[in-house]
């Protein structure tokens, strides 16, 4: 008889042609977000603006010059003598060529544009030529330049400022009753006091803008002295219109304090010793005290224009 060969069990086939299943897999559902109110995106954008405003004026009033510069340490700086000379020497010419220049046309106005150009250039080396209390002010005011470096750097234009008008002076003498007049300051007509104040104010804060945005091109001094020029010209420009044209005062203006001391703005004779001491009052206040507001307003609007728009 034939044998039969063994069959083999259907599981055991069914269990080795089988794959092993796979896990399943489970895949998460995004949990709903809550919807963003309108309050909360309000606040959430206040936030961020709060945020990158603040970052923008990050240090505003900081210092901009070296932290260990004091009274104790500046007079020991032998460049500091150097900056004081050349402050006295940069303020004198400049008083020699206002006095020398009448503001009576157009084209003595450009002349002093040249010569203004010219001077800054040269003394730029030594001080940063600042030559005038009105942008020493505001480089203080606006944390650029130390106090005590400020104090004599005013104290050096005014001396300045009359050696300029002591050489004009001597010519002067020396040329006798045909010799050019010296120039004196006016005195301010009845009423006319918040106008050449105004006057004076507005210039200055135009020349210490200008000054201020120069020294962002201090790398090109001929790009600084042509800025800064620029500036003080635009100050003599709107001066001459607003004063001559309408107001008939005749340019009394001068958009430097040191310069208008040399100038005779102080009163010499009055009724009354009270007189005398008001006249002068206002002469300081008109020629120095404005200016120098001005001066101050003018480094801080180009500060707050340079954050604003990110400049580095």
């Amino acid at each position: 008889m034939a044998t039969k060969k063994p069959k083999t069990s259907a599981k055991t086939s069914k269990a080795k042609s089988t794959k092993p299943k796979t896990a399943a897999k489970t895949v998460d559902k995004p949990v709903s977000e809550a919807p963003i109110t309108k309050k909360e995106e309000k606040v959430e954008t206040v936030e961020a603006t709060t945020k990158a405003t603040s970052s923008c004026f990050k240090g505003f009033f900081s210092k901009k010059y070296e932290t260990n510069e004091g009274i104790l340490t500046v007079f020991k700086n032998p460049k500091f003598y150097g900056a004081l000379v050349g402050e006295i020497l940069g303020t004198a010419l400049l008083t020699i060529f206002f006095i020398t220049l009448s503001f009576t046309n157009i084209a003595s106005i450009a002349n002093y544009a040249f010569v203004l150009v010219a001077i800054l250039i040269a003394v730029y080396a030594f001080s940063g030529a600042c030559l005038n209390p009105i942008i020493t002010a505001g480089m203080m005011a606006s944390r650029r330049m130390s106090v005590i470096r400020g104090v004599m750097y005013i104290i050096a234009e005014i001396i300045g400022a009359w050696l300029g008008w002591l050489i004009i002076n001597l010519f002067h003498l020396g040329g006798g009753e045909s010799a050019y007049d010296i120039p004196t300051m006016t005195t301010v007509a009845e009423g006319a006091f918040w106008v050449t104040a105004l006057v004076e104010l507005v210039g200055a804060v135009i020349i210490a803008f200008f000054f201020a945005r120069a020294l962002k091109y201090k790398r090109s001094v001929f790009t600084f002295g042509a800025t800064i020029s620029g500036g003080i010209i635009l100050a003599v420009l709107f001066g001459y219109i607003v004063s001559a044209a309408f107001y008939n005062l005749q340019g009394n203006f001068i958009f430097n304090p040191a310069t208008a001391l040399m100038l005779q703005i102080f009163p010499t004779a009055g009724e009354s010793f009270g007189e005398i001491i008001g006249g002068i009052g206002q002469a300081l206040a008109i020629y120095a005290l404005f200016p120098m507001i001005g001066g101050i307003c003018g480094f801080y609007l180009s500060d707050f224009a340079s954050k604003l728009s990110g400049e580095e």
